[in-house]
């Protein structure tokens, strides 16, 4: 089975309101382990409250960022997965390119549409 793999900042969590309660109800309605890609320092990790996520959290702090595909093959490795094992949702183009780069299918996320049915399109055509 499949892991999902969350954007966390603008895309699961929105500042200032928390968890986007649908995508936490879309993403619920699936079995599949979920785990939050962030590249947030320890600071950030409490300013969006990542600290209180209900999801393993995976941050590399910056160094490198999601941009690099070197945090992708890092989180991979550090999971012990392949690319064939998870698909992914994120906002920043550049991150959405760098983890397609690995191999890993990749669904961009608008923050500014929010389109959770284009995201459950996405998870239940790849799952």
């Amino acid at each position: 089975m499949k892991t999902i793999l969350v954007d966390a900042v603008h895309t699961f969590v929105i500042k200032g309101l928390g968890i986007d309660q649908e995508m936490f109800d879309l993403l619920e309605s699936f079995p599949n382990k979920k785990i939050i890609l962030t590249g947030a320092n320890d600071e950030q990790i409490i300013e969006f409250g990542l600290d209180k996520m209900p999801y393993e959290l995976f941050t590399l702090k910056h160094d490198p960022e999601k941009s690099n595909p070197e945090y992708y093959k890092m989180m991979l490795a550090h999971f012990q997965l392949s690319s064939e094992d998870v698909v992914y949702f994120e906002n920043n183009i550049e991150a959405v390119q760098s983890a397609q780069s690995v191999g890993i299918k990749t669904h961009r996320y608008d923050p500014e549409k929010r389109d959770v049915l284009a995201l459950k399109k996405f998870l239940v055509e790849n799952l």
